[in-house]
């Protein structure tokens, strides 16, 4: 029995060590990426947005007739959708 017992304590300070060494490098690390992220939004400017390209409104209502023949958009979604078209 003391063997058993030597055994299982054994085993439980390794394991106990083990997640100790773990959680000590994933905090390391943590921090160090911390660190970095700031660095790096300063380092490489965000790319601009670009504005989305202005369609005919012939065309785009074209678009919507077409998706509407074909059941993709009901009526009330073409409706809403080419009240946007001509409104703008």
């Amino acid at each position: 029995m003391p063997g058993l017992l030597r055994g299982m304590a054994r085993t439980a300070v390794v394991a106990g060590t083990a997640t100790a060494v773990s959680n000590r490098v994933s905090r390391r690390q943590g921090e160090r990426w911390a660190q970095q992220e700031p660095q790096q939004a300063y380092a490489e400017p965000p790319p601009a947005a670009a504005p989305p390209p202005q369609a005919d409104p012939i065309e785009r209502l074209k678009e919507l007739g077409e998706l509407h023949e074909k059941g993709v958009l009901t009526d009330e979604e073409f409706a809403a959708q080419k009240a946007k078209v001509l409104a703008s």
